[in-house]
C-alpha cells in the first residue's frame, strides 16, 4: 500500500530538480502524475525543451507508475485551464496541484530591468495563479473530495534575499495567495499549504561556497531534492486534512513549520493618536521589541 494509492496530482515545474523528485516519490507511492514542465532555460529565455518531463514520466511508467507528461505554459491562463482538464480527462479526477514551476532572473534592486520583474512574476505568481484558479473551479463543482494545494515559496522572500526583488515578491505573493485559498477553499474539502525550501538545484548551485549557512553542494546529501519530498508527500496525503493555511520549510536534513504573521506588539489609544504621544509610545514599545538582546546569539 502507497502513501497516496488512487490519488492523482498535477506536478509543474516537474522535469528537473524538486519538482523531479515530488513527482517520482508521489508516483512510487501510488499516485497518477501529470510531470508538467516548459523545458525553459534558468531564467525562462530562449527555445523550451518538452524532453525533461518526457524523461521523467518515461522514468516513472518504467518502475512500475502511473504518468503522462505535459509541456504547458504555466503563465498561459486557457491553456492551464485546458491542463487541468487533460488531468482528469487522463486520470478521472485531480487530488492534488503542486505549483513548483519556476525561474530566476537575480539583480538588485537599484539595477533590475523591467523585464527581469515581469518574466520572474509572472512564472512564479502569475503561474500560480493560473493553474490555482481553474483547479480551484474544478475542485469547487466537485466538492466534497480530499483536494490539496501545496505552493513553492522561498527564503528568499521570507528573509528577504537583497540580489532578488522579483523572486521574493513573487514567492511572498503566492504565500497572500495561499493564505487566501485556505481561507476560501476550506469548504470544499481543500487544503492550501506552502513549501519553502533548501536544496541543491541548478538555481541554487551558483551559491557553491558562497553561503555561510548552508553547505550548497553536489556532495552534501543533507541539501538534496529529496530531502524537500517527505513534507509535500506528507500534505498531499488523505490524512493531511487539518494542516491548511500553513508554509514548511524543508530541506539540509530539516523539517520546519514558520508561525504565520501575528502581532508582536501593539500601543492602543481611546481616542485619535496625537502625534507626540504615538511616537513616543512606538519608540518605547518597538524598541524594546526589536531591540532587545537575543538569548540565542553569540
Amino acid at each position: 500500500m502507497g502513501k497516496l494509492d488512487g490519488r492523482v496530482a498535477l506536478i509543474t515545474g516537474a522535469g528537473r530538480g524538486i519538482g523531479a523528485a515530488v513527482a517520482e516519490t508521489m508516483a512510487a507511492e501510488g499516485a497518477a502524475v501529470v510531470v508538467n514542465d516548459l523545458g525553459a532555460s534558468m531564467d525562462g529565455a530562449g527555445d523550451t525543451d518538452d524532453s525533461p518531463a518526457g524523461e521523467v514520466a518515461e522514468r516513472i511508467r518504467t518502475a512500475g507508475g502511473k504518468a503522462i507528461a505535459d509541456g504547458t505554459d504555466v503563465t498561459d491562463f486557457g491553456a492551464t485551464e485546458t491542463l487541468i482538464a487533460r488531468t482528469v480527462s487522463e486520470f478521472g479526477k485531480l487530488d492534488v496541484l503542486v505549483n513548483c514551476a519556476g525561474i530566476i532572473r537575480d539583480g538588485m534592486i537599484f539595477k533590475m530591468e523591467e523585464s527581469q520583474w515581469d518574466a520572474v512574476i509572472a512564472v512564479h505568481l502569475k503561474g500560480t495563479f493560473n493553474t490555482t484558479r481553474h483547479a480551484a473551479s474544478y475542485w469547487r463543482e466537485n466538492r466534497g473530495g480530499q483536494y490539496r494545494l501545496i505552493n513553492f515559496v522561498s527564503g528568499s522572500g521570507i528573509y528577504g534575499s537583497p540580489t532578488q526583488p522579483n523572486y521574493a515578491a513573487a514567492k511572498m505573493g503566492i504565500v497572500g495567495l495561499t493564505y487566501s485559498c485556505a481561507n476560501a477553499l476550506g469548504g470544499y474539502g481543500v487544503t492550501s499549504n506552502c513549501i519553502a525550501p533548501v536544496a541543491f538545484t541548478r538555481m541554487t548551485e551558483s551559491l557553491q561556497g558562497k553561503s555561510t549557512v548552508v553547505d550548497y553542494s553536489p556532495d552534501n546529501p543533507r541539501i538534496s531534492s529529496e530531502n524537500v519530498v517527505p513534507p509535500v508527500v506528507w500534505l498531499a496525503t488523505e490524512g493531511c486534512d487539518w494542516v491548511n493555511g500553513r508554509i514548511l520549510q524543508c530541506g539540509n536534513g530539516r523539517i520546519g513549520l514558520f508561525s504565520n504573521p501575528q502581532v508582536l506588539r501593539e500601543v492602543v489609544t481611546d481616542g485619535v493618536w496625537d502625534l507626540d504621544t504615538a511616537f513616543s509610545e512606538m519608540e518605547t514599545s518597538f524598541r524594546e521589541a526589536l531591540l532587545k538582546p537575543n538569548p540565542f546569539s553569540r
